[in-house]
């Protein structure tokens, strides 16, 4: 069942009822300001830091779903509606919901009266700006009452929900012509405030929560609508608020709009104050204002956001046998993973945006998804990453995105870690050629009396993993690796300790963490990110460093075949126990997917990958894609740690890890079998599953982290009740990873040190297709043929019309463009 459709020629997806499975969301901004915004305008806004500068407030996990957001309400002579539908709900003649590249319109109308509400923020602009278009479509003149709506965050988004004794006696706001300032603690220790302004004389305000909605009322039945008027109330503490009235009267096909904008401003403390000492400066907010005061500036503001997609979405762009491909590579996923570049795992509609910040993991793998679209700002965060490493190669799990400097609370000793920042690098190189990276002096806990160069944080990550081996040669589990859910030194038997931060006491004493619990993922991550540091270490002339490397990568996978191979697949570890974890052998979960990818990626055994792949077919694969572990747990393995804690089909517990599965769909690829990659693929990416969106529940034009696997509900008795549910959507790795798993291994289109690579791994049914890459500055005119129909096998490679061997189009400075031609056989 369809909510909605995608519109390929305007880049938007259509949602045609406000009654989605779940609320279809969208974000604005791509530089500081940012908000969420749903299918019915809720959502919340915010500078840089979900948290420590929350804008608007918003209820996480609310009943009903989805309240608090950006709301306009109109009292037409009694009936009471808004243009998104919810909060009031009252049934609407028509709606419709546009979400597209950074900015959504949402349209409703009731009883002849027409209200179009666009929301976006524009570049290099510290604000959300909303224009409102209201038309009388009916034959006579309509007078009617209109308020906008939108409640302050007293700034600090965790202290804002809990710190009621205080937060209940601090809210301030000043109020001049039609712009209302929130300026709480402005007066003592913050140099910021907000506003929210329109461009029209109002008719009235209203600042408190308590008189606007009312103390018993709730979001869809405001006292002051309801009652159509303003009380022009002045918060004084308790909750504030900002809300504008007016009252308004169109004729017969008169149209009127408005302009307002919800913005942040920063003063510096000489600067805070007008000359009274009291009153708020407000220059810096009029002039934010007077950019998007008129309709015409306001479209100079979307034609500006629309030619920034139009740049970024350019740069690769394919014309495939299957047009739900082309929406993903050419709209969606490109999309998707800019704004994971943005905001990492911290604010979406499954992730609060008070506790994770940026993450040490996630965002390098973030960079291998959109690295080809801005390298500048590529380079900017592998640097703000690997400033939060220690000497030692390890580094912070997570950092914050106001200070850049590391989270203490969650610490460090995550295995696999180090191992991104070699493969963000990389990418990043081979993408620019800009080599210069690896000279760059970047701080050890972001103190630059420590300072290395790149080159050099990229050595101590790789023998971290060196010098971290178990018993067997096999690089420690340390707190966890890739799955933070799979805690071996963690034998938590008390409620509320966290897996991830909780050690056992008895491993104290071996420095944090079980010094025989080992990990065959990361492992075999090293085996696959480590020729990537010997291809650096060569190109810079560091020749027997790069033998050492080369020495180490070799000994691991004679280890992994040795120590790891379970006869069909790769175990997935061995426990604090010495005991293997995901073989044949054991009592449940006897195949995990993780290691599975990159074992095969690195060519570890040839007989081996045929195996491995065979296996995961039959063990792992289902409708909605591949479960990361089979058989589920089933009960508590304290040995094991989170991971056995989530019912069976969900989450790490034998869900559909839709990241993960990425990492078999480029295996597979690799490894020649194209039909077999592409129906993983097409399991799971999301123009595939439109069609179950009553199933899948989250967005059909975005990946979610986890989709309801092959053994959800068995644990109650009733299993497949939510078998192929999507959650935790937006946010997540699988964005960029099948970003790559697409671009990089199906369609083959892969940026290499010395050139662009393209050896491409499709469908056996395609005929070829068509692409165009920009490349360090120059267009590459592609065309894939495949008149044999074979999955994989470039027969011969043409380059302006010479032919040249291999598959890796060789870079020359100052081309402009380059036509390729391959045919596959």
């Amino acid at each position: 069942m369809k909510f909605g459709h995608f519109d390929d020629e305007r880049r938007e997806y259509v949602i045609t009822t406000p009654k989605t499975p779940y609320p279809w969301i969208n974000y604005l901004g791509t530089q500081g300001f940012f908000s969420l915004i749903s299918n019915t305008a809720g959502g919340y806004s915010f500078y840089k830091d979900a948290r420590l500068r929350r804008i608007t407030r918003y209820r996480y996990n609310n009943v009903p779903i989805d309240m608090g957001g950006r709301y306009f309400y109109i009292n037409d002579n009694g009936t009471i509606w808004n243009p998104g539908w919810s909060p009031v709900k009252t049934e609407l003649d028509s709606y419709e919901c546009r979400h597209g590249m950074g900015y959504t319109v949402i349209t409703g109308k009731k009883n002849d009266l027409k209200a179009e509400v666009t929301f976006f923020v524009p570049q290099d602009y510290d604000g959300e700006v909303q224009q409102v278009v209201l038309t009388n479509e009916g034959n006579a003149s309509k007078t009617f009452k209109f308020w906008s709506f939108a409640e302050w965050c007293l700034w600090d988004a965790q202290d804002d929900s809990n710190n009621f004794q205080r937060n209940f006696s601090t809210g301030r706001v000043e109020i001049k012509d039609s712009v209302i300032y929130h300026k709480t603690e402005y007066r003592d220790r913050r140099n910021h405030y907000a506003f929210y302004s329109v461009n029209d004389k109002i008719d009235g305000y209203d600042t408190d929560r308590d008189s606007f909605i009312g103390l018993y009322n709730g979001f869809g039945d405001p006292q002051a609508v309801t009652e159509g008027k303003a009380y022009n109330s002045f918060a004084d503490g308790w909750a504030p608020i900002a809300s504008h009235y007016k009252e308004i009267t169109l004729k017969a096909g008169e149209t009127k709009t408005l302009v307002f904008v919800l913005g942040y401003v920063e003063m510096p403390q000489d600067q805070k104050f007008e000359a009274d000492g009291k009153t708020i400066n407000k220059v810096k907010a009029l002039e934010m204002i007077e950019k998007f005061n008129t309709p015409e500036k306001f479209a100079a503001g979307m034609k500006d956001l629309k030619a920034y997609w139009d740049k970024l979405l350019g740069i690769l762009t394919v014309d495939t046998p299957e047009d739900k491909v082309n929406r993903m590579v050419n709209i969606w996923n490109q999309y998707q993973c800019m704004v994971t570049f943005n905001l990492s795992r911290s604010a979406s509609y499954f992730e609060s945006g008070i506790g994770r910040g940026m993450g040490f993991r996630d965002s390098n793998q973030d960079i291998l998804g959109f690295v080809h679209q801005i390298p500048d700002r590529a380079k900017e965060r592998i640097i703000d990453i690997a400033s939060t490493q220690f000497p030692d190669g390890g580094c912070y799990h997570q950092y914050s995105p106001l200070t850049k400097k590391g989270n203490a609370d969650i610490g460090g000793d995550f295995s696999d870690d180090p191992l991104w920042l070699i493969l963000s690098v990389s990418a990043y190189i081979k993408e620019s050629g800009d080599w210069s990276i690896l000279d760059e002096m970047v701080p050890y806990d972001n103190d630059m009396s420590k300072a290395q160069t790149m080159l050099e944080h990229l050595k101590v990550s790789f023998y971290r993993i060196v010098n971290n081996l178990g018993p067997h040669g096999l690089p420690l589990a340390m707190r966890a690796d890739w799955n933070d859910c799979i805690n071996l030194s963690c034998f938590s038997d008390t409620p509320g300790e966290s897996f991830q931060t909780y050690t056992n006491p008895k491993f104290k004493a071996e420095g944090g963490y079980s010094k025989v619990a080992e990990s065959v993922f990361v492992a075999a991550l090293f085996t696959f990110a480590g020729p990537n540091y010997v291809s650096i270490l060569n190109h810079v002339g560091k020749k027997d460093e790069a033998a050492k490397a080369q020495a180490e990568i070799d000994k691991m996978k004679k280890v992994m075949m040795e120590s790891a191979w379970d006869g069909n697949w790769f175990i997935r570890a061995y426990d604090a126990n010495g005991e293997k974890m995901g073989s044949k052998d054991c009592e449940e979960s006897k195949i995990f997917i993780e290691p599975q990818g990159f074992a095969i990626m690195s060519d570890i055994d040839k007989d081996a990958t045929e195996k491995t792949l065979k296996a995961i077919d039959e063990n792992l694969n289902c409708e909605f894609g591949l479960v990361l572990n089979y058989p589920a747990f089933t009960k508590y393995h304290v040995q094991y740690g989170e991971i056995s804690t989530y019912p069976q089909g969900y989450k790490e517990n034998g869900g559909i890890f839709t990241h993960n599965n990425a990492w078999i769909i480029c295996a597979a690829a690799y490894a020649g079998k194209g039909d077999q990659a592409f129906k993983y693929y097409s399991e799971i990416a999301p123009s595939y599953t439109e069609e179950t969106s009553d199933i899948h529940k989250t967005e059909p034009y975005v990946y979610g982290q986890m989709i309801g696997g092959k053994e959800a509900g068995s644990d109650i008795g009733n299993g497949g009740k939510n078998y192929g549910q999507g959650k935790n959507s937006w946010l997540t790795g699988t964005a960029a990873w099948n970003m790559v798993a697409i671009s990089q291994y199906i369609l083959g289109i892969k940026p290499d040190f010395d050139g662009l690579m393209i050896n491409p791994s499709i469908p056996s049914s395609w005929d070829g297709f068509k692409a165009t890459r920009l490349f360090r500055g120059a267009k590459y005119n592609i065309t894939i043929k495949n008149p044999n129909h074979v999955c994989k096998g470039v027969k011969s490679l043409v380059v302006d019309g010479k032919a040249i061997d291999g598959c890796v189009v060789p870079f020359v400075e100052g081309k402009k463009e380059v036509n390729v031609e391959i045919t596959l056989g």
